[in-house]
């Protein structure tokens, strides 16, 4: 999505808003796709994603739109969760991952058509025992100064004892889920990226990236460079750190090292001589 306003406290009802189509039986993939004036592309991305697997149901939450994206999704196959106001960003996941019913959990965005080969990837990984499955992606890095929003990913991951993703994110689509992790994580943390990664990786749960889609080529957001949601991206890590460090201790989990240890006690038994 280009635009995304509204409040991100969304309340408690929309985790469980009816949908106005019936599906005849339960899917095994669902994909979310949260839109807001995205009638130029809603079209080739539903088309796109209804190929991942045979028995696959779409969601789109459509929110806070002007234009016909309601109408082309649904007359496109989709399920349509419509709101009249903005939803906030991100949270139009939460509320597709509340009304969805499939075993695997897709999410990608209305405004970047993607192949269908490339989704599969996501929900194969699901299916082989992944609970989350992030995109392979963590931006231009080369770069100097490197992005900001890249650095946090990288911090995240590392101070979550996982340096090995680098900046996978659950920020970035597509990622997916399995039930199991919708369970544990619960729907509305979702509208949180980082903070609902952080308790992922907390819980035990197998996350791993999987497939690269540059995201970044396909991503209209930013204007003359500039990302109008970069403070809010790191607002959301400094949450998933303050989560970390709420549950494992000011250095969150790790250990302290023999050689910052013994500089401790030198200063202790300093202060005592």
């Amino acid at each position: 999505m280009v635009k995304r306003w509204g409040s991100r406290k969304a309340p408690l009802q929309l985790w469980h808003k009816k949908d106005d189509t019936v599906a005849a039986q339960r899917p095994y993939v669902s994909v979310i796709i949260p839109a807001m004036n995205e009638s130029a592309t809603i079209a080739r991305v539903i088309r796109e994603a209804a190929k991942v697997h045979r028995d696959t149901e779409i969601i789109v939450v459509a929110n806070g739109c002007s234009d016909h994206t309601a109408r082309i999704a649904r007359a496109s196959g989709a399920r349509v969760l419509t709101f009249r106001t903005p939803l906030g960003h991100d949270v139009g996941r939460s509320v597709g991952a509340g009304a969805a019913r499939g075993e695997v959990l897709l999410f990608i965005d209305g405004d970047m058509v993607i192949p269908s080969r490339d989704l599969r990837r996501f929900v194969e990984a699901v299916t082989t025992g992944v609970d989350v499955a992030l995109n392979d992606y963590e931006g231009p890095v080369e770069r100097q100064p490197v992005h900001r929003v890249i650095l946090a990913k990288h911090v995240l991951n590392i101070a979550l004892g996982r340096p090995e993703l680098a900046g996978a994110s659950m920020t970035a689509v597509p990622h997916a889920l399995s039930r199991k992790a919708l369970e544990i994580i619960t729907a509305p943390a979702l509208s949180v990226p980082p903070r609902a990664q952080a308790a992922a990786m907390m819980s035990g749960l197998q996350v791993q990236r999987v497939h690269r889609v540059e995201v970044g080529r396909m991503n209209p957001r930013r204007v003359q460079g500039r990302d109008p949601l970069e403070a809010l991206v790191l607002s959301d890590h400094l949450e998933a750190l303050q989560k970390l460090f709420r549950s494992k201790g000011c250095r969150g989990g790790f250990p302290v090292s023999l050689d910052a240890a013994a500089r401790e006690e030198k200063a202790r038994t300093e202060v005592v001589t």
